[in-house]
C-alpha cells in the first residue's frame, strides 16, 4: 500500500497569456488583436504573446524580427511589470484564502497544496473552479488549472484545457494519463531532449515507461532517474511556501553586438554592480560565479568558477567574471552578457527518505 502522505491534492494555477491579457484588459482597443509584450526593435524579444498572436506562431522568447515576420499585423506593447505585479498580488491574496501552502513560480503561476485547506472542502477540483471564478471576478482575467496528486502531474494537466479551463487527473487515472501523453508535454522535456527521445523511439509516456532506469541514465545522465520516476507518477517534491533561491543573477542585452573585450569589461562592471545590489537586498551571498555569454548567432556559452568562500561584493564578483571572460577566446561578437551567483548561503541540506511511491493501487481519495 503506498504511503498516503505522498498522495496530496495539488492545484497548479496558470494565468492565460498573463502579460498580454493584462494589456488587453487595460486597453479595450487591443482586445481580439494579435499583440506581443516586448521590444519592437531589431534586438527586441517577445516577453509574452496573446492567443491571437500565437495562432501565427508568435511565442515568448522569440526575437521581435521573427515575430513580426510570422505576423505582420502584430502590435507590440511595452511591458509594465509594476502593473503585472499589482495584479499578481491580488491573485495570490485569493490563493491564501484557501491554503497557506502556496508556491509561486512566477507572477502568473503557482502551486497550491489543498490536501488540508481553510475552506474544509474535500474536492480540489471544486476549489480550483472556485479560485478561477474568483480571479475572473476580481481581476477580469482568465486562469487555467491542473489538479492531481503531485506537482508534476498538476503542472502538465494545467496545460491540457488552456485557455480558461481545468483538468483533473485522479489517482486511478494517473498511469493511463501519463502513458498516453505526448513526450513533448512532459514538464522538463525541452525541444532538444524531445528530439533525442524521438531518435530513441520514445514518442509517448508509454514508450518512456518501457525503458529501463539503466538505459535512461545512460542516455540522459542524472535526468534519467527523473524521467523514470515521473512517468510512473512518482514526484515527491512538496509545495514550498517559501522558495529558497538557488541563484541570483543579472544580465544585459546590447543594442549593438560587442566584439571588443574592453567594451565587454565596461558592461560587466555595470552588471556586477546590479548583481551586488540584488544580493544585498536579499541579504545573501554565494560561492559559484557563472559568466553567461550569448553570441550574435544566439549560441550560448557559460563559464563558472567556485570560490572557497562566500561573496556578495561587486569587486570580487567582477574580478572573477573578468577571469572567466579571458578563460577562452570569444567565438563571435556578443549580444548578451550575464553574471550569476549560485551555491548560496541559503542552501540547506535535508534528508529525503526513500519511499514506495507506487500508485497502481486504487485509493479512495476524493478529488
Amino acid at each position: 500500500m503506498p504511503n498516503e502522505l505522498t498522495l496530496r491534492k495539488i492545484i497548479h494555477v496558470d494565468m492565460d497569456a498573463f502579460y498580454a491579457s493584462v494589456e488587453q484588459l487595460d486597453n479595450p482597443d487591443l482586445r481580439g488583436k494579435p499583440i506581443a509584450v516586448g521590444g519592437n526593435s531589431k534586438r527586441g524579444v517577445v516577453a509574452a504573446a496573446s492567443y491571437e498572436a500565437r495562432k501565427f506562431g508568435v511565442r515568448s522568447a522569440m526575437s521581435s524580427v521573427v515575430a513580426r515576420r510570422n505576423c505582420p499585423e502584430l502590435i507590440f506593447v511595452k511591458a509594465r511589470f509594476d502593473r503585472y505585479k499589482e495584479i499578481s498580488q491580488k491573485i495570490r491574496t485569493i490563493f491564501f484564502e484557501y491554503t497557506d501552502l502556496v508556491e509561486p513560480l512566477s507572477l502568473d503561476e503557482a502551486y497550491l497544496d489543498v490536501t488540508i485547506n481553510k475552506k474544509g472542502n474535500p474536492s480540489a477540483t471544486l476549489i480550483a473552479k472556485e479560485i478561477r471564478r474568483r480571479i475572473l471576478i476580481e481581476t477580469g482575467l482568465n486562469a487555467s488549472a491542473g489538479i492531481s496528486i503531485n506537482k508534476f502531474i498538476a503542472k502538465v494537466a494545467s496545460d491540457i484545457n488552456k485557455p480558461n479551463g481545468q483538468k483533473t487527473v485522479n489517482p486511478e487515472e494517473v498511469i493511463p494519463f501519463l502513458e498516453n501523453l505526448d513526450i513533448r508535454k512532459f514538464y522538463g522535456v525541452g525541444k532538444v531532449t524531445a528530439e533525442k527521445m524521438y531518435r530513441l523511439g520514445i514518442f509517448t509516456g508509454k514508450d518512456l515507461k518501457g525503458k529501463t532506469l539503466a538505459f535512461l541514465e545512460e542516455k540522459f545522465g542524472k535526468s534519467g532517474s527523473y524521467y523514470y520516476d515521473v512517468v510512473r507518477g512518482i514526484h515527491n517534491s512538496e509545495v514550498k511556501a517559501h522558495r529558497i533561491p538557488k541563484s541570483v543573477g543579472a544580465e544585459r542585452t546590447f543594442s549593438e553586438n560587442l566584439s571588443s573585450e574592453i567594451f565587454m569589461l565596461q558592461r560587466l562592471e555595470h552588471i556586477a554592480q546590479e548583481l551586488e545590489r540584488r544580493l544585498k537586498k536579499a541579504g545573501i551571498a554565494g560561492k559559484t560565479i557563472t559568466l553567461k555569454i550569448k553570441y550574435s548567432d544566439f549560441t550560448l556559452n557559460t563559464r563558472s568558477k567556485t570560490l572557497p568562500y562566500f561573496i556578495a561584493d561587486k569587486g570580487l564578483i567582477l574580478e572573477t567574471a573578468k577571469d572567466l571572460l579571458y578563460q577562452e577566446e570569444l567565438q563571435n561578437s556578443v549580444r548578451l552578457l550575464g553574471i550569476s551567483l549560485s551555491n548560496l548561503n541559503t542552501d540547506t541540506k535535508a534528508t529525503i527518505k526513500n519511499e514506495d511511491n507506487s500508485i497502481l493501487v486504487q485509493l479512495k481519495f476524493d478529488f
